[in-house]
């Protein structure tokens, strides 16, 4: 008995031995495999990637970076090119410290350029020629009105400063109701410098009737706002939630709260952009006075009209003068550009100069014509 236990023992062993050699053989083999894929995998026509970013992953990193900036990080920035405005001066440090806005005149502008020019409005800074006050981090320049237009109440001055921050332009042309902005100014007094006042878009294309002393105005296609605009803000930027400017502050409503009123900034970029790049802007004109359909209504006008351009006068010697375009008429479009209100047609004259010819689309009655005008200087 003892020796048959040994001999099945002697057998299991053997079984064992056999499965661990099999095993291990098996085992051994599948590492062969291994090693000769990887010898395979060394040859001479491998591509390597380093790991380092792409473009495409350093613009989503960008991109990342750029949305994790605060709102408090963009108004910081543009601030800095917020300057205030006044047609006199003091003997203090700086022209506008406790001096009430009313007795200075205080408004607001903003740095467009390195080299010293500022877009503001005319009823800051005064016309053509004029002399005006301005400070920047706390100091005062002499600054000259270089371009004016009283019936876009906005002007353009020149102080001799370089190598200052300036704000960017948006585009005011896609704007739409219920956007964000923030509105940026010095109200009151310089005291309360660079307040900022948030809100929403609130409605565009409004047009408002301006009683001054003198004369009654009309300021059409302006952009509505509830973000505060208190005297003073005058002339400051109105920008979107990325920091660029797509109005300029020029009024509010008195007799109610949360109505203020900006210029859409489109109507200007020309003008700017002539200054930055030629120191100078020969303002092409048509030479006649007109008013898109809003004012039209106000004024009474004949020929109600929804889109286009009223001619209501045709200035004696001016450019259309000349031509066959007469009182009465409405423009539909210039140069193939379809006209819904009077700053589309500013906005691309302003980008002419004189002597460019112009064809426009009118209807006079009944009757669809073009007619062809030589733009003359203002």
């Amino acid at each position: 008995m003892k020796n048959k236990k040994n001999k099945k023992n002697k057998a299991s062993k053997v079984v064992i031995s056999l499965f661990v050699l099999i095993l291990v053989g098996l085992i051994g083999y599948n590492l062969y495999i291994m090693y000769q894929n990887i010898e395979l995998s060394n040859d001479s026509n491998y591509q390597a990637k380093r790991t380092t970013l792409s473009t495409d992953d350093s613009q989503t990193v960008e991109t990342v970076i750029q949305n994790s900036k605060t709102v408090a990080d963009m108004l910081e920035t543009v601030t800095e090119s917020v300057v205030g405005i006044s047609k006199l001066t003091n003997t203090g440090g700086s022209i506008l410290n406790n001096v009430s806005s009313e007795e200075l005149g205080l408004g607001t502008g903003m740095m467009v350029s390195d080299n010293g020019y500022i877009l503001s409005n005319s009823h800051v800074t005064g016309e053509k020629y004029s002399t005006c006050y301005v400070t920047i981090n706390e100091n005062t320049y002499k600054g000259t009105v270089v371009w004016s237009d009283s019936n876009l109440d906005l002007s353009i001055i020149k102080v001799q400063i370089n190598n200052v921050s300036y704000v960017e332009f948006g585009d005011s042309g896609n704007l739409r109701v219920g956007e964000q902005v923030y509105a940026i100014g010095n109200p009151i007094g310089y005291e309360f410098r660079r307040t900022v006042t948030s809100g929403i878009i609130s409605a565009l294309n409004r047009t408002i009737k301006v009683d001054d002393t003198d004369n009654t105005s009309y300021i059409s296609d302006l952009i509505q706002t509830d973000a505060t605009i208190n005297p003073g803000n005058s002339g400051g930027p109105l920008i979107n939630s990325k920091g660029e400017v797509i109005g300029i502050n020029t009024v509010k409503i008195t007799s109610a709260e949360g109505i203020g009123f900006a210029i859409p900034i489109n109507v200007v970029k020309p003008v700017v952009e002539s200054f930055k790049q030629k120191g100078s802007f020969e303002e092409p004109t048509l030479g006649i006075y007109a008013y898109d359909g809003d004012v039209a209504e106000y004024l009474n006008l004949k020929n109600k009209i929804n889109k286009g351009v009223y001619v209501s006068q045709i200035i004696a010697n001016g450019p259309a003068s000349n031509s066959d375009l007469q009182e009465g008429d409405l423009i539909t479009s210039i140069d193939g550009k379809n006209l819904n209100t009077i700053n589309d047609l500013r906005e691309y004259i302003y980008g002419k100069v004189p002597g460019d010819v112009v064809k426009l689309n009118i209807i006079r009655g009944e009757v669809r014509r073009e007619i062809e005008v030589t733009l003359g200087k203002k």
